[in-house]
């Protein structure tokens, strides 16, 4: 048994150092678990623009109220999408009631109470809701969605 001792204590410290490196890399190899807001802003350039001209670029789609996934909770809630270009401004007004406001409201209605909870649950619907109005927008991009008002209330 004390000649088998120093064997046991060496592969045992081999063994540590292996997990101990393993643990350190594994955020390097797999970097799989970044936050999604992060990852969907990560390369946008701020602009900064006059009041006018915010103004010029900003639509409004206001009194939304549907259900949440949770039959028990309903919200009422109002946006404020700013846009690249006056252009893209005037299609975004006339496409949306009938293609906007769905999305929305499908959106909503995939969302649980707790995901829309604080800034960061804001900010996901935000960053949600960017990705899929810019696939329905037919001339220019959306650049921003602001929540304007918000209440959350169970039923």
């Amino acid at each position: 048994m004390k000649k088998m001792l120093p064997w046991l204590i060496t592969i045992i410290l081999a063994i540590s150092l292996i997990a101990v490196a393993g643990i350190l890399l594994m955020g390097k190899f797999f970097p799989g678990d970044a936050d999604p807001v992060n990852a969907a802003v990560q390369n946008v350039e701020a602009n900064h623009l006059s009041a006018d001209q915010i103004v010029e670029l900003t639509a409004e789609i206001t009194d939304i109220k549907t259900n949440l996934a949770d039959p028990d909770y309903i919200v009422q809630i109002n946006f404020a999408f700013q846009l690249n270009s006056v252009e893209s401004k005037e299609a975004f007004e006339k496409i949306k009631d009938i293609k906007i406001k769905p999305i929305i409201i499908k959106t909503l209605a995939d969302s649980t109470p707790e995901e829309l909870d604080g800034a960061k649950g804001k900010d996901q619907l935000s960053s949600k809701l960017v990705n899929l109005i810019n696939k329905t927008l037919t001339e220019g991009q959306l650049t921003l969605i602001d929540v304007t008002y918000f209440i959350k209330t169970g039923i």
